[in-house]
This record gives structure tokens, sequence and C-alpha cells, in this order.
């Protein structure tokens, strides 16, 4: 698995694939979710904690929930976002939040210790696009110079 990351240039943003399709049956509903609850739990503690919900372990899992919803679709599972939240429009939720390239690197990072528990169960290429996936979207989200 190679968890490289995409170098931050203010003038590019690269083309964002959506996991291959085959990763969902791999890892299932509740393996998403299970996979963005340790994800949020690694954020409660990161540096950039203050730019999420309520300061609390309840609030982290809500937002835990609501992104496993999103993942869910976006592997090809459920509309629960679309059902739930209304269209994604990611960029455009994220923007009232301060998202720097560092703090865009603290996230991968998260990112990566909630997906290596995968690692055993899951196709390389699989987890591979998922990572791809989550590298280039990080991209989008950054709003923030410095």
């Amino acid at each position: 698995m190679n968890y490289s990351i995409i170098a931050h240039n203010a003038n590019y943003i690269p083309p964002v694939q959506k996991p291959n399709l085959t990763f969902f049956p791999q890892v299932g509903e509740q393996g998403i979710r299970d996979l963005l609850s340790r994800f949020y739990a690694c954020l409660d503690k990161s540096a950039i904690r203050s730019i999420f919900p309520p300061e609390d372990a309840e609030g982290m899992e809500i937002a835990a929930q609501t992104s496993a919803d999103f993942f869910i679709q976006i592997c090809g599972g459920p509309a629960y976002f679309n059902q739930r939240h209304g269209m994604p429009r990611m960029r455009g939720r994220h923007m009232p939040f301060t998202i720097t390239a560092e703090g865009r690197l603290h996230w991968l990072t998260c990112f990566e210790q909630a997906l290596k528990p995968l690692e055993s169960s899951v196709k390389d290429e699989d987890l591979q696009s998922f990572w791809n996936y989550i590298n280039g979207f990080s991209i989008m989200m950054i709003n923030t110079q410095g």
C-alpha cells in the first residue's frame, strides 16, 4: 500500500476519481462506519481538532457517522448522504472552516492510521483507489493559504 501524499499546488487541483466499486463489498457499510470512527478518534487528538464540531466525543462520533454516510455513497453503497443531508457539495460545506495545506496533512495522516487495519482484508488495488480518492479530494478542500 502506497500512502504517498500528492504535493499541494495552489494553482492545480488534480482530477479525483471515486474509489473502485469493488472496495465497498469488501469493507461493507459497517466497515466504513468503523473506518470513519477510527479516523475521527484520531482527529479528536490531532492538531486540527478545533475545526470539528462540539468539543466532545459525542459530537465527533456524530460527525464520523455523517462522513461515513458520504463515503458509503461515494464507494457505491446506498445514497445515505443525499437522503439525510442533501447533495454533498463538499467544498461549499467546508468553506466556513479554515483548511490549510498543513491541516490537510494532519487529516491524511489520520486517514492513513484509520485505513491500516483494512490492509489484511481489502485488496491492495482497492485500498489504493480509496487512498487516491481521499488524497485528491483533500486538495479540493484547502481554502486558506498558510
